[in-house]
């Protein structure tokens, strides 16, 4: 009997050992570590080595050698989702999704497995609900049910094999942490449970072209759970994001090898489920006729198009002796380093005001872009001085004082003049070389000109 190769992992961060010990030596955690066992030792036969589908055993190519060929894609029905994906579904890719309790990760891909199922074979596995709560959900929201082929399973071995007899075209694992695989001995959810089902999974997707889509969970930081490595064998990880009390949801791309990362679409949640909305930037400006003063409209990209956000601030004094730095939607640190550029170059102080900034319709906004348009806000509550409301702003600001350009100006202005926008100030690198109809552009290069085009 060939014998069978040991190892000891822990289930917190992942780490392997040659021997079982009570503690961790990397993560400090106790009693954490794992007997896992990696197979047989003995060398395997020309049969196995040849895997799922009998592919045969790799050669050596040169770069020039290698026949370049489109990739192949289909859509899933809902133009949000294919623009987040890169186009559309690539056969025989990995992807993950992940997002908190209750964003709708499951809904959105029962309704996408849903609209697949009536042009192509689909299988749903789920392994937290029965099929008969997934049926009660798919009922509620009118969707079609009569193609969809269901599976309640957490096994791995068990899945691949059903998958073998049913040959699907995309697949979608409901979730990687309640997954396992047999000769794992940890419990499902640990770090090598997860990591050699995502490692199986992937694998068995390239051998047989098969698009798998495997839900992940969250920690309570809203990040992903379970070992990093999780992400590095996919192809595409995507995050649904989006509050409770929101209606709205936004899926951002985080990684994605056959498209632009940091892609974002947005959702409605409704009575029947999630709706795409096409045109994000209305429903983010719904503001009133009568607006107060911290409040301007900025321009950022995202992923492959402009978006029109409203950055709202307030400020003031404090009766504490450290004022607050709050930041909604943006990045506290960068809200601080501003504040202090502002005093150092706008000669406005603020060590004894509370700031606080909120980027109005839960949208995260990470780009430099917002840097402009975030100083303007916090001005125009300090000075209790209302922005025009057909005012838009957008422009990187440096620790010196300048005003940095920032990428596609040119569309970013064109999509503000579309909602009504007449007037922008924007960095003189973005100065538009030939005039915008409808458009008065107000280019400045430092923030001292930017404070006096107020």
């Amino acid at each position: 009997m060939a014998k069978v190769k040991t190892a000891y992992v822990c289930n917190d961060c992942g780490a392997d050992f040659m021997r079982w010990q009570g503690q961790c030596s990397e993560c400090n955690a106790w009693n954490t570590i794992t007997e896992v066992r990696l197979g047989s030792s003995r060398p395997a036969m020309a049969s196995e080595r040849r895997g799922f589908a009998g592919i045969t055993r790799a050669e050596v190519q040169t770069l020039a050698d290698v026949e370049l060929a489109d990739v192949p894609r289909f859509s899933s029905g809902y133009a949000e989702f294919d623009r987040v994906l890169g186009g559309g579904i690539v056969p025989g890719s990995a992807i993950l999704i992940g997002g908190s309790p209750g964003a709708g990760k499951s809904t959105l891909l029962l309704q996408v497995m849903c609209q697949l199922a009536t042009q192509m074979n689909a299988l749903y596995v789920t392994g937290e609900e029965s099929l008969q709560q997934v049926a009660l959900r798919a009922r509620r929201l009118g969707l079609p049910v009569d193609r969809l082929r269901m599976l309640a399973e957490t096994s791995v071995e068990s899945i691949c094999e059903l998958a073998d007899k049913e040959k699907p075209k995309v697949m979608v694992i409901d979730s990687i942490q309640v997954m396992h695989l047999a000769d794992i001995q940890s419990a499902p959810g640990s770090v090598s449970q997860v990591r050699e089902s995502a490692a199986f999974l992937t694998r068995y997707a390239k051998q047989h072209h098969v698009a798998i889509f495997m839900v992940g969970h969250v920690t309570k930081d809203g990040s992903l759970a379970g070992p990093k490595v999780l992400e590095h064998c996919i192809d595409c990880s995507i995050m649904l994001e989006g509050s409770v009390d929101s209606r709205f949801r936004t899926l951002r791309g985080h990684k994605n090898r056959f498209g632009p990362a940091n892609e974002l679409g947005v959702f409605a949640m409704t009575g029947q489920g999630l709706r795409e909305v096409s045109n994000p930037s209305a429903i983010f400006l719904q503001r009133p006729e009568q607006h107060g003063s911290g409040s301007v409209v900025m321009v950022i990209w995202e992923g492959t198009r402009p978006l029109l956000v409203e950055l709202q601030a307030l400020v003031d004094s404090t009766q504490l002796a450290n004022p607050r730095r709050v930041a909604v939607g943006m990045e506290a640190t960068r809200l601080a380093m501003l504040l202090a550029v502002l005093h150092r170059h706008g000669g406005l102080h603020m060590s004894d005001q509370d700031v606080f900034v909120n980027v109005v319709g839960g949208v995260r906004v990470t780009e430099t872009g917002a840097d402009l348009a975030l100083l303007l806000a916090i001005v125009s509550s300090f000075r209790e001085q209302v922005l025009p409301r057909d005012l838009i702003v957008f422009g990187e600001v440096g620790l010196s004082g300048e005003i940095r350009p920032v990428q596609n100006g040119l569309a970013r202005l064109n999509e503000a003049v579309k909602h009504g926008f007449s007037r922008a100030i924007v960095p003189y690198g973005n100065k538009p070389k030939e005039t915008i109809a409808g458009m008065q552009v107000t280019a400045v290069k430092t923030l001292q000109q930017a404070l006096e085009a107020l």
